[in-house]
């Protein structure tokens, strides 16, 4: 099994920063190395504790393609994320370009862009047609081809078209479509759309692509169905520094066995 990245380290933001987001979040406060020890890590804790800010500073500081509806550098709600990347060191194994970054809230965005690609390629196509009303079917063909192969690559990418289907069967096409082998990813909360037999089933699809096609995951989640991944490291974002956290220690796992166990005894509180 490949672990692309090893480790990232914080270097002192300079002196206009460090009082300001996200350099304020006490875990990336206190924050100094990081070690990415398995091919599989989750980051885990309470909504506000750091993690997706982490994440998303990671990508930029990879210069990962980012799947939504801009690309990383005109993305304006990854400002933050691009400040604190420039204080981040990255030290490699072997450095990929290959994975990409997702945020689950930006999947609408980037179902939007496809579709916008796919209609403009469509107009295109008409343009054609129009240009070339006194040409022979032959060169008509030739014209269109290029756009006829760019549609077909699209539908054959993602067996179909993204936006024609419900939320979670369009993200798992998405991620079927897109994981391929010696890739980094670097996912925010993908269960987000996933019932609970659609997130076994991403472990069964993530499963043979690190063990057999050298792929590396790092995942801010809340789901204790994916940080059941056997083997996996959990890093706790809740407690400073970041440090890694048993499967069984973590609350979300704690509270969900104990809602499961005894609804009433929580609901009857509300």
């Amino acid at each position: 099994m490949t672990i692309h990245l090893r480790e990232l380290r914080r270097t002192v933001p300079m002196e206009s920063q460090a009082n300001a987001f996200p350099f304020t979040v006490p875990a990336i406060r206190s924050l100094e190395t990081l070690h990415f020890e398995t091919p599989v890590t989750f980051l885990v804790g309470e909504n506000g504790s750091g993690k997706s800010t982490l994440l998303e500073a990671l990508a930029a500081a990879t210069h990962l393609p980012a799947a939504g509806a801009h690309e990383m550098g005109a993305d304006e709600s990854l400002a933050a994320a691009r400040r604190l990347a420039g204080c981040l060191k990255l030290s490699w194994s072997k450095q990929t370009r290959r994975g990409l970054f997702l945020r689950a809230e930006d999947f609408f965005g980037y179902a939007r862009r496809l579709s916008a690609i796919r209609e403009g390629l469509e107009a295109d196509l008409r343009d054609v047609d129009e240009e070339y009303a006194d040409r022979s079917e032959y060169a008509r063909s030739l014209a269109k081809l290029p756009y006829h192969n760019e549609l077909h690559a699209l539908k054959e990418q993602y067996q179909g078209d993204l936006d024609q289907r419900s939320h979670g069967e369009s993200f798992f096409a998405f991620f079927q479509a897109r994981f391929v082998p010696d890739g980094l990813y670097l996912l925010d909360e993908p269960e987000a759309p996933l019932s609970p037999l659609r997130q076994m089933a991403f472990l069964s699809l993530i499963k043979p692509l690190v063990e057999q096609q050298r792929a590396q995951f790092i995942i801010a989640t809340h789901s204790p169905i994916l940080m059941a991944y056997p083997g996996a490291t959990l890093l706790n974002f809740d407690r400073q520094p970041i440090a890694p956290v048993a499967y069984d220690d973590l609350e979300h796992v704690r509270l969900t066995r104990d809602f499961l166990r005894d609804p009433e005894s929580f609901l009857k509180h509300l």
